[in-house]
């Protein structure tokens, strides 16, 4: 005998999502107005996507202090440790870096403000993004300028200990600020396509902070022992 089953009723909360429909001010899911059309936004990304970052975080730091446990012995060990003047535009490129966690966070809050549907007639939530990232492009294009003085001076990877430690620790810390600008671009895309998450907004800004974070650090270590 053949047996016929029923798809089961549709609750109240299946047949309509106020997460994902309400608009306006009052809006909870992050709904975005926008020429009559929604632009749906989650404000949260499920918990592996938030602690993702963290985790990802902690092994950059632990990396570095690797890093810098190696450049501590090498120097204490060793007699052939010869110390140089780190070039200038390096303190440039600090204050480029330091300036693009500022706009960041302040794209991050008019990106914020944007979704929540609090929009001006002058409104253009990516302009801070971009600018953040402009002053990226510019640290590492410094960076690589801080390398050509170091080699017109006639220093090399090859040439000390001390600067095989230098481009170690610059060029990996670039590399990964090379994948902060990755990040930027790809909230910008999302942006732009009105599919942003505000959750890929903040992971994408604390990335970028810690990278700042972490570049000073670098300066100082570097500063002090070379």
């Amino acid at each position: 005998m053949a047996t016929t089953v029923h798809d089961p009723p549709k609750s109240g909360t299946d047949q309509k999502h106020p997460a994902l429909t309400t608009t306006g001010n009052g809006n909870r899911g992050g709904v975005l107005p926008g020429g009559g059309n929604l632009r749906e936004v989650k404000r949260y990304s499920p918990p592996p996507a938030s602690t993702g970052i963290w985790v990802g975080i902690a092994a950059i730091a632990m990396t570095f202090a690797a890093f810098t446990s190696a450049l501590i012995v090498r120097k204490g060990s060793s007699n052939d440790w010869q110390p140089f003047t780190l070039p200038i535009i390096l303190y440039l490129n600090s204050a480029l870096l330091l300036a693009s966690s500022v706009t960041l966070e302040v794209g991050r809050r008019r990106v914020a403000a944007f979704m929540a549907g609090v929009k001006t007639h002058r409104a253009r939530p990516a302009r801070w993004l971009y600018v953040t990232l402009t002053l990226g492009v510019f640290f590492v294009a410094g960076q690589y300028a801080a390398w050509k003085q170091l080699r017109a001076q006639g220093v090399f990877l090859a040439t000390n200990p001390s600067s095989s430690f230098f481009y170690l620790l610059t060029a990996v810390h670039a590399l990964h600020v090379l994948g902060g600008l990755a990040g930027l671009l790809l909230v910008i895309g999302r942006l732009r396509s009105c599919v942003l998450r505000r959750s890929t907004l903040d992971i994408a800004s604390r990335y970028w902070h810690f990278m700042d974070v972490l570049w000073f650090y670098l300066l100082l270590l570097l500063w002090m022992t070379l």
